[in-house]
């Protein structure tokens, strides 16, 4: 396993887990019908919303050796946070969570942590090198509940201070974790209890900081009275002190503690509509430590940890609703923003936008969405349809024997003739689409039931929905209007069901078409609030219609992943022709290409003239040439020189 990049800002000791969060809102438990899956653990969101904000995060905990716990190291890695200290436990399973959203002061959650992994952990766990590479260690409360696991948070805790490290003290007080409360109780937040209380306290006096609502400084303080509380606290430790107060923002106490709240350093609140109470202590943490380990002003990290605990407050789920620095500093300086907050869609927008895992530069994709084409090919030279399954399965082959493993290679391919391709698919590191448009149609109709979000809300959510639009804006009025409301329909679907949106537009098909066509055509979809994440855009030889293009998708949404070039059957020398003006265009990250690359061959193996590996070595050299081709014009277009591939 690869270690850290160099120092880090912050490792986090202790719960890491799925949480399963149901889908329907305002309701028991009971009466949840399906959970989205996300990391959780206060810990592991807390190192993940630091990371989101700009700091170098790592964990220090167990998973199981489970499909769980392979998840929750792939998410860490994909929200760049160091698993140098994520280990894997063979005898014990991945703790899970189950939680509910009821009404805004309700929610109900089950734990499953008998005998979990992250509960395991040990001081032979505790790796000085790693713990001494973080300028802080953070503990939390839960992490003290047991003789092991406490063991490790104090030799953590030890080393980090030998090291000149600082030491956070989240008390994230679970009474049911202590044994305190039924199990069915696990949203219950306070239970006094002195041995409680005492454990907790004995940790203080390594402690530089200190973070808690007032339910959990009155059980670290050993007194329902908050200031009476504080001052227990204060008896025992040096340490700041942060109290949290909910939509009331937050106190801070560098020294003695007064006699009320508000004079402590108050940091100001946001009124927002509680949707999800779940995460928000998380979020308000990572935002304070962006500030306290960024040595800002102390007033600056309570603006920081509260706007982040609002924002978190308003969002299904808790580590993927953690804030972004840029999403951060836009909600701190946007003006007015809504009470019900996940209604501002550009912030929304903004967030979703700043936390997609990969980004790519340059992206080439070997695209066999083709259904109605393939059912033609068959019907002329009488193949049978069946077989078009079997070769679509071969996609996969041919570009992972160009790609070797390299995540700037993509498929397309559909669910109707592609899926076992789709299905092997995952077990690749590739960028995947998959079509949801009903072949030739016009107005646009998916090819999926009735309801558009129900058909994906079965696709796995690395697949980028594809959909392909004969559009024109100077389409009659009722056509435009009712493949618009469709696109709509889509993206709602799409934003909902967390998958990202390829959007193609084909305006040739359907009128004249001069340099600036399909620039009008994507600014009248912008204005009507779409923002796709990917453009796919047919070949233009005019290099200022692509300088105009540009410069309508940066000014709509900055954010947007890029263009990819399609091909449309185009001779393989006109499509490499048209590469040259489109490279220079940063926007233009590479291309999707099909007919002009397996249209020979399927013939062939459909008709049988070839076999399996004749066809995927076909597909292989025909794509690559087009990579190659596509490498050459852009490095053309930097100045560089191009890195060229080779099939085998």
């Amino acid at each position: 396993m690869a270690r850290s990049q160099g120092p880090l800002d912050l490792i986090t000791v202790g719960r890491s887990c799925i949480d399963l969060y149901g889908q329907q809102i305002g309701g028991r438990l009971e009466d949840m019908a399906s959970f989205a899956k996300y990391v959780g653990g206060s810990p592991t969101n807390t190192a993940i919303g630091a990371a989101r904000l700009g700091l170098r995060t790592g964990v220090l905990t167990r998973v199981g050796a489970d499909h769980f716990g392979r998840f929750i190291r792939e998410q860490l890695e994909r929200e760049e946070v160091a698993v140098d200290g994520v280990l894997t436990d063979a005898e014990r399973l991945t703790a899970l969570v189950f939680l509910g959203i009821r009404d805004p002061d309700t929610f109900p959650l089950i734990f499953y942590r008998e005998n979990c992994a992250d509960m395991a952990l040990t001081v032979d766990d505790v790796d000085p090198t790693f713990i001494q590479s973080a300028s802080a260690v953070l503990i939390n409360g839960t992490h003290l509940s047991r003789e092991a696991v406490f063991a490790a948070s104090v030799k953590a805790c030890e080393l980090a201070r030998a090291a000149g490290g600082r030491i956070v003290f989240d008390i994230d007080y679970r009474p049911v974790l202590w044994g305190l409360t039924g199990k069915d109780m696990g949203e219950n937040r306070f239970v006094a209890d002195d041995a409680v209380t005492a454990r907790l306290q004995s940790v203080l006096g390594l402690c530089d900081l200190v973070v808690g609502t007032e339910e959990e400084i009155h059980i670290l303080g050993g007194t329902t009275d908050t200031i009476a509380a504080l001052r227990a606290i204060r008896e025992r430790t040096d340490a700041l002190l942060v109290c949290k107060r909910g939509p009331d923002g937050c106190s801070a106490f560098p020294g003695a503690i007064p006699d009320h709240l508000d004079q402590g350093v108050v940091g100001r609140g946001f009124k927002v509509e509680v949707f999800n109470v779940l995460g928000a202590g998380d979020a308000f943490m990572a935002g304070f430590l962006r500030g306290w380990l960024r040595h800002e002003p102390l007033a600056t990290c309570c603006d920081y940890a509260n706007a982040c605990g609002a924002i978190v407050v308003s969002r299904h789920g808790c580590a993927p609703a953690m804030a972004t620095w840029e999403e951060l500093q836009a909600f701190l300086t946007g003006g007015e923003r809504p009470f019900r907050l996940r209604e501002d869609a550009g912030l929304e927008h903004l967030h979703r936008a700043t936390t997609r895992a990969r980004r790519y530069d340059d992206l080439t994709v070997l695209a066999m969405d083709h259904r109605t084409q393939f059912e033609d090919l068959c019907a002329r030279i009488g193949a049978d349809p069946a077989r078009i399954p079997i070769f679509k399965a071969l996609t996969l082959k041919a570009v992972d024997r160009l790609a070797r493993g390299d995540s700037r290679f993509g498929v397309l391919l559909d669910g109707r003739f592609g899926m076992r391709g789709l299905e092997a698919a995952a077990d690749y590191p590739y960028w995947i689409g998959r079509p949801i448009e009903l072949p030739g149609s016009c107005p646009l109709e998916f090819e999926s039931p009735a309801d558009v979000g129900a058909e994906l809300a079965t696709w796995p959510s690395n697949h980028v929905v594809k959909c392909l639009a004969l559009y024109h804006p100077d389409d009659p009025r009722e056509l435009r209007d009712r493949q618009e409301r469709q696109l709509l329909r889509l993206q709602d679907a799409c934003l909902k069901t967390g998958h990202e949106l390829l959007l193609e537009i084909i305006a040739s098909k359907s009128g004249p078409v001069d340099s600036r066509t399909v620039s009008r055509a994507i600014q009248r979809l912008y204005d009507l609030g779409m923002k796709p994440d990917w453009w796919k855009l047919e070949p233009i030889d005019d290099p200022a219609a692509w300088t105009e293009l540009e410069r309508t998708i940066t000014a709509n949404d900055p954010h947007c992943r890029g263009v990819l070039l399609l091909g449309l059957s185009a001779p393989q020398d006109e499509l490499i022709a048209s590469f040259s003006a489109a490279a220079p265009a940063p926007i233009v990250k590479g291309f999707a290409v099909g007919r002009t690359i397996f249209t020979d061959v399927a013939e062939q193996w459909l008709s049988g003239r070839i076999d399996d590996e004749a066809a995927i070595a076909d597909l292989s050299s025909r794509f690559a040439v087009l990579v190659d081709a596509w490498r050459v014009a852009r490095a053309s277009a930097a100045g560089s020189a191009p890195t060229m591939v080779a099939a085998v």
